[in-house]
């Protein structure tokens, strides 16, 4: 088999190549950390031999994939940073197939990537090397939905638009809405903790899923596919599973508690003329919205420029330096319009906003929100994207981004910031005209010394997958980690689920 070329940040080095460099934590007070910046060499898993390939045919029948066409987009990101030669495509439909597979790789000492939508930015959702993909793709079954309660129990490869349609025609709605929503899987939604449009609302998946149905590394399934929102008894081993990218174990089923779906829905799309305004208007809007606000989203000027630029999308109001999108979604249509109208009134009053629209029917509403949601589309035809996903203290979430301008001044081609102020989660794109590593080298580790400066998270939603993992440390001490490392070698000790990824390579777990 030929070595792959992988790149953790878009640049390409050989499977034996690795560099250092030291990291500095204001956090940890200044403690220097060496750790290596590209991924590690291949770790001494088996290979695939033909009697391997006999058995995954003979369990699957024509689901056992080798050809090289149908490889490749397994083996390539979403954003085409992360390049692995994959050789087997596994594509089970139920859970004793997963069982199988993950006993006899477990045996022979055989490397396995999970792989949903293949949606994710960090690189967690290909193989590395030749790691055997095992695809959710066939497993995307709907096993049962309680109209009383709400609870969706599904197969983990279901598509979460899918799942969405499923529950609008129940007069229910998913507690997660993602711009990847038409291809992502709920199964790789809950293995990476995606946050999305609606946490503000609805909270995280750790606080909505009940239940999940997980394969062991040794091929043991674990039932906790609970349907209780109450259940005291013991660990709540389900939480171990949401946000462990497929590292701990192989999500199978998933049961997710999902809210009734609102009869009324307003969107407002509004400027501001600063971030200190946009802050306040934040602060009176979750006073006067109160249980009806579902979504406080923002975007800054350079974004605005780049929908009216590359999309030829028309921004609806005056130009302003930063733009909100405000969606209340209830169950009384005029309480709504005057809950609404009070707090327009009132942000615009006080020059808190200098301009608005807002929208009450589906179509006008899914316009304003184009706005937020195709900012991403719209970077795509900007040049390179260098793409960081960071928490911070909600009052802190711009001045990233303003810093980050100041210290990289005309050695980027735009520096833009847009995300979901409710739960404070920033998402700071820098374009280049091509792949540039002086650019990144004055990009990182900068953006993580900043975040972890003011106590941040170097991932908020999309977790650490290949490119993030040796960054843990700014967020995490060396004993949470460690104790992560634990955990891992116990429920996976041979290191066969997705090697490489989430946990920093200087824990030797294998």
């Amino acid at each position: 088999m030929s070595s792959p070329t992988v790149s953790s940040n878009g640049y390409p080095f050989t499977s034996v190549q690795q560099t250092s460099f030291k990291v500095y934590s204001p956090v940890r007070g200044g403690t220097e950390r060496s750790l290596p910046s590209a991924a590690p060499p291949r770790l001494p898993f088996s290979r695939i031999t033909e009697d391997d390939l006999a058995f995954f045919r003979q369990l699957l029948p024509g689901r056992a994939i080798t050809d090289p066409d149908m490889l490749e987009s397994c083996n390539v990101d979403w954003l085409k940073s992360v390049r692995g030669n994959s050789e087997v495509l596994l594509r089970p439909r139920t859970t004793e197939e997963v069982s199988q597979i993950l006993k006899y790789c477990n045996e022979r000492n055989l490397a396995v990537s999970p792989q949903g939508g293949n949606t994710g930015l960090v690189g967690g959702s290909v193989p590395v090397f030749d790691e055997i993909v095992l695809s959710t793709a066939l497993m995307n079954q709907v096993l049962a939905f309680d109209s009383v309660s709400g609870i969706l129990t599904c197969q983990a490869g279901c598509v979460l638009e899918t799942l969405s349609q499923y529950l609008e025609e129940r007069d229910f709605i998913m507690p997660l809405d993602l711009g990847a929503k038409g291809s992502c899987h709920i199964g790789g939604n809950v293995a990476t903790n995606a946050g999305g449009l609606r946490l503000l609302r609805y909270g995280s998946l750790r606080g909505t899923v009940l239940g999940l149905e997980v394969v062991l590394a040794d091929g043991r399934v674990l039932n906790c596919l609970a349907t209780l929102r109450k259940d005291n008894t013991g660990y709540d081993l389900k939480q171990l599973f949401i946000g462990s990218e497929g590292t701990l174990g192989v999500i199978t089923a998933v049961s997710i508690l999902c809210p009734r779906k609102p009869k009324a829905v307003n969107v407002a799309f509004l400027g501001c003329s600063s971030f200190q305004n946009l802050l306040e208007t934040f602060q009176c809007c979750r006073g006067m919205l109160g249980e009806i606000l579902s979504a406080f989203e923002f975007l800054d000027a350079s974004c605005m420029g780049l929908l009216e630029k590359h999309l030829k999308i028309t921004n609806p109001i005056t130009e302003c330096p930063f733009y909100i999108v405000i969606e209340t979604a209830g169950s009384n249509a005029v309480h709504d319009e005057e809950k609404l109208h009070n707090f327009l009134e009132k942000v615009m009053a006080s020059s808190l906003v200098t301009d608005g629209t807002v929208a009450t029917e589906d179509v006008k509403i899914k316009a304003l929100w184009s706005l937020r949601e195709r900012v991403t589309e719209a970077l795509t035809h900007d040049g390179f994207t260098y793409k960081y996903d960071i928490s911070l203290p909600v009052e802190k979430i711009y001045q990233l981004v303003t810093d980050m301008r100041e210290h990289l001044g005309d050695r980027a081609k735009n520096v833009v910031g847009y995300g979901h102020v409710g739960d404070g989660n920033l998402h700071l794109n820098i374009t280049s005209p091509t792949k540039d590593p002086a650019l990144l080298a004055a990009i990182e580790p900068y953006v993580y010394e900043w975040t972890s400066g003011v106590r941040g998270s170097v991932s908020a939603e999309h977790g650490l997958g290949l490119k993030k993992r040796n960054y843990i440390y700014y967020s995490k001490p060396p004993e949470a980690v460690a104790l992560m490392g634990n955990i891992k070698a116990m429920l996976d000790p041979r290191g066969i689920l997705n090697p490489y990824k989430t946990l920093p390579d200087n824990l030797n777990l294998h």
